[in-house]
């Protein structure tokens, strides 16, 4: 039977087979004796985007009170959950997002700390997953993006809305109706600044 560990573009932990492209954290939310989630959804503000390969090491997932192991289907879906390159597994990526992050939003010097203070900000609203308005019209969000439509996700690339699965992204679209943003408005300045999240295959494909 499938552990609850898997991330949603809307942030929810669900329980599938389905793994994907990374691992990642929000902190220790799991009981390792029964390898259930406990009822919070974040131990820390740090929410973690992390290589499944690091360094040959292995985990058997939920099976000691460390870091939950959480999964993604692509760093998108991570982004829009509100989840942030790791510095320790990831430090080129992540130093490549703080950069973005800093010419997007028109900042210095800042530390991880504070992007995971703002993120904080901008990925709940009142413990559930806060929807932002565009920005500008949908089909000119920057690659990596992503927008919900009632209960539906989607990837914006190259100006095609493209729904989410858990196995992939399905044929494009071009027929969204009022959709909200689903990415944190300060990652979504980081992809207009030039950063390039790793995107499922299913993406290109479709």
């Amino acid at each position: 039977m499938p552990l609850q560990n898997r991330v949603t573009p809307t942030g929810d932990i669900v329980a599938t087979p389905h793994r994907g492209l990374f691992t990642g954290n929000r902190g220790i939310i799991h009981d390792p004796a029964t390898k259930t989630l406990l009822r919070k959804r974040w131990s820390s503000s740090a929410w973690l985007v992390c290589l499944c390969d690091f360094r040959g090491r292995r985990r058997e997932v939920m099976a000691r009170r460390s870091w939950t192991e959480l999964f993604f289907l692509d760093e998108a879906t991570a982004f829009a959950a509100g989840h942030r390159p790791c510095f320790y597994c990831r430090r080129d990526d992540a130093n490549r997002f703080r950069a973005a992050w800093q010419r997007g939003n028109g900042v210095s010097d800042v530390r991880a700390s504070e992007i995971d203070a703002v993120l904080h900000r901008e990925r709940l609203d009142r413990g559930r997953k806060r929807l932002h308005p565009l920005p500008m019209p949908w089909s000119e969000l920057p690659d990596g993006a992503m927008v919900q439509v009632d209960e539906e996700c989607f990837l914006v690339v190259q100006g095609r809305a493209l729904p989410w699965c858990f196995t992939g992204y399905g044929a494009a679209r071009d027929d969204l109706t009022a959709p909200r943003l689903l990415t944190p408005p300060s990652t979504l300045r980081t992809l207009e600044a030039g950063f390039r999240p790793v995107l499922h295959p299913s993406a290109q494909a479709s």
